[in-house]
Order: C-alpha cells, then sequence, then structure tokens
C-alpha cells in the first residue's frame, strides 16, 4: 500500500468513522455537563487544551527535535483525547461520564485548538512549512473528518437508540481495528525514516507523555478533585486522538506525522499502567 493511498484515503476515513462511533455514545447532556460540573471539566479542559499543548512545546525544545518532527510532536500536543481514554478510564474504575465529556468538547474544540496551536508550531519550529500550509483547508479537513461524523453519530443515536444499543459494542470495535490497520500502513510507508529519527522522537515523545499525565494528575488533586476524576483527566492528556494528528500532519508533510505515529506506539503501555495501579486505588473509593 502506498503511502499516499494509507494516508490521505484510508485514514482520514478511519478517523471519520471512529468520530462517528464516538457520536453514538453522547448525548447532548455530555456537553450540558460542562455546565452542571464545571470544576472537573474546566480542570481537565485547561489541561487538555492549554497545559499539553505547552508541554509539547517544551519537550520539542528540551530535545532539539528537527522542524517537522517538533511542529508534529506540538500538533500531537493540541490533539484532543481520544476514545481509549474512555476505555482505559473505565478500566481504571475513573469517572467515566467526565472522561466521555472532555473528549466530546475537545473534540468539537479541535476545530479550533488545532489549526490554532498548528501555526504557532509552524512560526516557531518550521517557517520553512509555511508555503505548504494553507490554514483554511485544514480547518476546512478537521471539520469534515470530526465534527461532521460526530454530529451524525449524536443524530442516528438520538433518532435509532435501540439500534445503536445493539450495534456500539461492535462498531467501536470494528472503528479501533481499523484504526491500528491504517495507522500500521501509514508508519509501513514511512518505516525507513521513523526508525532513523525513533530514539530522537520517543525519548520526547515520552517525556510529554509522561509529564502530562504527571502534571495533569497533581493539578486535579491540588484543585480538590477525587481520585477519579483525578484519573479521568490524566487518561484524557495520555492518550491523544493520534489519527487526527496523523491525518493532519500527513496532508502538510509526512515527517509531520511522525510524532504522532511513535507516540502511539507506547502511550497505552503508560496509560495502561497508570489505570492498573488506579485501579485498586479507586476500588476503595468505591466501596462502601
Amino acid at each position: 500500500m502506498e503511502g499516499s493511498v494509507a494516508t490521505q484515503i484510508l485514514l482520514p476515513c478511519c478517523l471519520a468513522a471512529i468520530m462517528w462511533v464516538l457520536g453514538l455514545s453522547l448525548t447532548v447532556a455530555d456537553f450540558r455537563r460542562v455546565f452542571v460540573v464545571p470544576r472537573g471539566i474546566a480542570i481537565g479542559l485547561g489541561n487538555l487544551l492549554l497545559v499539553s499543548p505547552l508541554l509539547a512545546f517544551g519537550s520539542a525544545e528540551l530535545f532539539g527535535l528537527a522542524p517537522a518532527f517538533a511542529v508534529g510532536l506540538v500538533l500531537l500536543g493540541a490533539s484532543p483525547g481520544g476514545t481509549m481514554a474512555n476505555l482505559l478510564t473505565h478500566l481504571a474504575r475513573g469517572e467515566v461520564a467526565l472522561s466521555v465529556t472532555m473528549t466530546a468538547v475537545s473534540s468539537v474544540a479541535a476545530l479550533v485548538t488545532v489549526p490554532l496551536y498548528l501555526g504557532l508550531a509552524i512560526d516557531r519550529f518550521g517557517s520553512s512549512l509555511d508555503a505548504d500550509v494553507e490554514m483554511p483547508a485544514i480547518v476546512a479537513r478537521v471539520f469534515l473528518i470530526t465534527i461532521v461524523p460526530l454530529a451524525v453519530g449524536m443524530y442516528v443515536r438520538r433518532r435509532r437508540p435501540d439500534w445503536v444499543e445493539r450495534v456500539y459494542d461492535r462498531a467501536r470495535k470494528g472503528s479501533l481495528l481499523l484504526f491500528v490497520l491504517v495507522v500500521i500502513a501509514a508508519i509501513a510507508s514511512e518505516a525507513d525514516k521513523a526508525l532513523d529519527h525513533f530514539g530522537e522522537i520517543a525519548l520526547a515523545a515520552l517525556a510529554l507523555n509522561v509529564a502530562a499525565m504527571g502534571i495533569s494528575f497533581a493539578v486535579s488533586q491540588l484543585a480538590g478533585l477525587g481520585d477519579r476524576q483525578a484519573t479521568a483527566i490524566s487518561m484524557e492528556l495520555g492518550v491523544h486522538n493520534a489519527t487526527l494528528a496523523i491525518t493532519v500532519g500527513s496532508a502538510i508533510d509526512s515527517a509531520i506525522a511522525i510524532p504522532a505515529a511513535v507516540y502511539s506506539m507506547f502511550m497505552f503501555i503508560t496509560a495502561g499502567g497508570l489505570a492498573r495501579i488506579m485501579a485498586r486505588r479507586n476500588e476503595r473509593t468505591l466501596t462502601p
């Protein structure tokens, strides 16, 4: 499979499918929760939309990444949480409603935040990429592959709740399998470049991952949130929608997509380890 097919056609379709499945799990109430329980949502989204991108800038600077890789790492850091974060929050016995709400709101906010931080990263690290980036096209791309399928999924859930109840588990598993297969194909198409720079990118990406989860957990605790809420926020910061970062990055330069691909190789290991630790701790909270 040629890289252009994997990254320009199949990967956007995969991302749209994942966002559609996410929409099947959402209702308007998930967005209203922002106003009903504002403190946890505000702290979580503040970490996700501000702290994570800033940490990505810092990690790129600290490890001296090449311009395209630095831009790619910031793009990954600015991407919203992913549906896998919701699953890991559930396994860790964290507050799933908070996790789902953060994923939903940050996915919608990505229409603004992804182009914003992408532009800032290009200004800081990759001015040579300016000629290749058309921000209106990036905004349109993000809208078409995230907001539209998300809205369609929510509409289907509202109109056909019984059908969604029957097919949701299979649809979620199918979309995740599709994601894995297409990401593998995308990575394979750039295998030589990824392997040549794996050590450089992996250290920076791992630093971002660990710092984001650790800092967000600490901030949540200092703000007086419970362990279950802190767990949900940490998972959102650790498990990003790497598919979105790969899709947007590939539309500009294949090298920009590599940090997200490398990050996705190990983020489930670190987040899974945290989930195992917090599951025991949170179980005590849930036990009367």
